[in-house]
């Protein structure tokens, strides 16, 4: 068990509510260990955290179109990779025509996100549809591959947990029916489709191990059972079915909208919530060091009312060891006070160990994002 140097200290001109009734004129930054979970301290500063006028180096922040030139491929192993390390890999997978293989990931679980499109799923547990906004959870070595409906492309994030395994947040006293109740993960099943997909003929199966492909050919179709019982299969849900943890008094942190974990990443839902009303309470992410981790967002649909210039389909990296938060104008609208909520949904994976950029097409990346700080 740790035990934190932990000694609850109020200096100088302090609020001594975390995100709220700061002082007068003040910027809060958060500086926090094991990201949102372990001891932190809010820092009161004269000046925005985030108000640099230039950033060298490798811990600028980034900001990628992840679905600009997406060419189509047939196989989610021929995807275009984001980024990654030794125990998370992001990849962004454009198909417009049905799978004609069967594929099965040896290196670890498999999260799916469907930006848009919508797919059948045939796997070893059976048949599942798909439609945009549904997170899809499979289990490390399923055999599957999906076959895209009313003729329109598919756009999806990928998300593998290498070596690992996906696993649903500790929800604390909040109770396990708070965020989405487990009943909300919908199951793939048995059906008439799933029969009727399994006919004979040479299939092949192309497996990822190790980062390389092996092709195993069969003379017939392997997804062939007819039954299953277990606690292992890959499930099912849609960003719709999220319930956020708010409080009209208090900003909480990204950690409370944490969907999956893995063991060295998170992967959390921000979606359409109230503002907060309370007069002192921030109303947008709060500055901070998150020197644990490295912070990455995919922006799948609405206004993204912390940034500028960012609309679907793009995706930020924030280094760990770099101050980061919300842009100049989003920080004043806040301040005006306002009703309503917000109108965005994204994905945002915290990563525990340095993430490395893959290299991308040109014209991938805006290099202006570090800049975009700066009070226009």
């Amino acid at each position: 068990m740790r035990h934190w140097i932990s000694l609850p200290i109020v200096e100088g001109e302090a609020s001594r509510q975390a995100h709220a009734d700061l002082p007068e004129g003040t910027f809060e930054r958060e500086i926090s260990k094991e990201g949102f979970y372990g001891p932190a301290t809010q820092m009161y500063h004269r000046h925005p955290p985030t108000g640099w006028t230039e950033v060298e180096g490798p811990l600028r922040p980034r900001a990628f179109d992840a679905v600009k030139d997406l060419a189509s491929c047939g196989s989610p192993w021929e995807a275009r990779p984001l980024l990654g390390n030794a125990h998370l890999q992001v990849r962004i997978w454009r198909s417009e025509a049905p799978m004609d293989h069967l594929v099965r990931n040896a290196d670890g679980d498999e999260l799916l996100f469907l930006h848009e499109g919508s797919a059948s799923l045939f796997c070893d547990y059976g048949h599942l549809r798909l439609g945009e906004g549904d997170y899809l959870m499979l289990p490390r070595g399923t055999l599957w591959r999906l076959e895209l409906e009313h003729q329109k492309p598919l756009t999806a994030l990928l998300i593998e947990a290498t070596n690992d395994s996906y696993r649903l947040p500790d929800k604390g006293i909040v109770g396990s029916h708070a965020v989405f109740d487990p009943a909300m993960l919908d199951t793939p099943r048995i059906d008439d489709g799933f029969r009727a997909q399994a006919q004979d003929g040479p299939w092949r199966v192309v497996v990822k191990r190790r980062g390389l492909l092996s092709i195993v050919t069969y003379p017939f179709n392997p997804l062939d059972a007819v039954g299953w019982h277990g606690t292992l299969t890959p499930v099912r849900v849609n960003w719709r079915a999220i319930r956020p943890l708010m409080s009209h008094r208090y900003h909480v942190p990204p950690s409370a909208h944490t969907t999956f974990a893995a063991g060295r990443f998170v992967v959390c839902t921000f979606v359409p919530r109230p503002f907060e009303t309370d007069p002192g309470a921030l109303r947008v992410p709060f500055f901070h060091n998150n020197d644990d981790y490295d912070e990455v967002i995919f922006y799948h649909r609405g206004r993204f009312f912390s940034r500028d210039n960012i609309y679907p389909g793009m995706m930020t990296l924030h280094p760990s060891g770099i101050t980061h938060g919300p842009h100049p104008k989003a920080l004043a609208a806040s301040r005006l006070g306002h009703g309503g909520e917000t109108d965005e949904v994204a994905v945002m994976i915290d990563a525990r160990d340095a993430l490395e950029v893959a290299e991308l097409p040109e014209g991938i990346e805006w290099p202006g994002y570090v800049d975009s700080w700066k009070a226009r």
